[in-house]
Formats: C-alpha cells, structure tokens, sequence
C-alpha cells in the first residue's frame, strides 16, 4: 500500500478536506491518501509574505508525518516549501504546480494556467520559469481570493470559461491548467465546455508521487537537495 501525504500550506480545514476528495477520486486501490495542514500560519496564500509563512508550515508538516508516508504532495499552486521540504523528507515531494505544468506538456504544445487571485500571477511565472516552459504556457487569472473555493468552485465556471476561451484565441492555448488547490470540480465541467484537456494539480501531483513510489525513486542527495537536519 502507497502512503501519500497531501500537505496543505494554509489553515484551512475545509479546503484541506476538499483537497482530499479530490485526490482519492484518482489515486488507485493501493494508495491510501490522507490530508495535513499547519494548526498556525495563514488562512490563504495568496502573498509573498504568506507564502513564506506557509513554507515553514509545509516543512513542519513533512517532519512530523515522516514515519507514515511514501511521498508527500504539496497542494498549494506555486510549490510553496516545496524545494526546502526535499532536503528534510526521507521520500519524494512533488508540488503540484510542477506536476500540472509537465502533465499539461505531455497532452498539448501550449496551454493556459488559471490562477487566483490576480496578485499570485507571480508565483505561477517562478515555477514556469525554472521549468522552462515560457514559449509554451501563458498564464492568466480570475481575481477573487481562495476563500472563495470553500464550498467548491463551479459558481467560478463562467469566469474560468471567460478566460479560456480568450487564451485559446490570443495564444493558442490547446489545455488549461487550474492554478489553484481545490478547483477539481471545475475539470469536468470546464472541459466540456471548452472541449480540450483541464488538467488540476493535485491530481496530477497525485499521479506523479505514486509513480515515484512504484519505481523506487527518491529525491537525489548528490549535492542541490543534500539532507539538512533543522534544529
């Protein structure tokens, strides 16, 4: 049985929960996938300065859960932690936004990320870039906060639809990556409405992590993500 630990950056039990439902509706019947978050720090992330909080959250989370888990999924579009969390967990991380990203490459030469809220745009372009998917993927948002995804979000349908539909038209996009944890209720119906592949992180992510497992991978330590022990 493979052990995935989803962690959620931010405070939020019920998008922890929703994050969840999510995850176990993809992974297979040899996976169990729970869900963590920090009891402190931020309720969203949706800022540098949050962002930074959350990081420690998501490194606190990783030493805490190390003995139960075979790979850690970090829910949070932008991979926050995720680069410190690979020097102090004994088992793969993969951050969702980079999982999305190279999914989304392997079903269409361009695509569009959908992020929220406007000022996170930033922290979409800084996994892009280390990717080097720059000529291949534009990145637009739909400004409202994270909060608003409590509940679900396909009362966000037309806005996610609305900008889609712009980026297939002015850049060619041929597949849409949600730019946020707990958008997976969007994939169908945005899919279906726009007709080409919606691909959510965390699913992706999810896939990705039980690969790793499954062919015995880990986080290289020869040199960039040697161990650390913190204090």
């Amino acid at each position: 049985m493979t052990r995935i630990t989803v962690v959620n950056p931010n405070t939020s039990a019920e998008l922890t929960d929703a994050i969840v439902v999510a995850a176990q509706q993809v992974s297979g019947p040899d996976v169990t996938v729970r869900g963590v978050h920090p009891a402190d720090g931020v309720p969203s992330v949706e800022s540098h300065a949050e962002e930074a909080i959350a990081a420690v959250g998501v490194l606190a989370q990783v030493r805490e859960h190390q003995e139960h888990t075979d790979a850690y999924v970090v829910a949070c579009f932008g991979d926050t932690g995720v680069q410190a969390a690979r020097e102090v967990a004994t088992c793969p991380v993969v951050g969702m936004t980079e999982a999305a990203l190279q999914t989304a490459c392997l079903i269409a030469h361009r695509f569009v990320v959908i992020t929220l809220p406007a000022r996170t745009v930033a922290h979409s372009d800084r996994v892009i870039r280390a990717l080097g998917l720059e000529h291949r993927c534009s990145v637009v948002a739909v400004d409202v906060p994270v909060a608003d995804l409590v509940g679900g979000s396909t009362h966000l349908l037309e806005a996610f639809t609305d900008a889609a539909r712009t980026a297939m038209v002015e850049d060619g996009a041929e597949a849409v990556v949600l730019g946020c944890a707990g958008l997976a209720d969007l994939v169908g119906p945005l899919s279906r409405v726009l007709g080409i592949p919606v691909v959510d992180g965390v699913a992706a992510a999810v896939g990705i992590a039980t690969g790793l497992v499954a062919m015995g991978l880990n986080t290289s330590r020869a040199n960039t993500f040697a161990a650390v022990e913190l204090p």
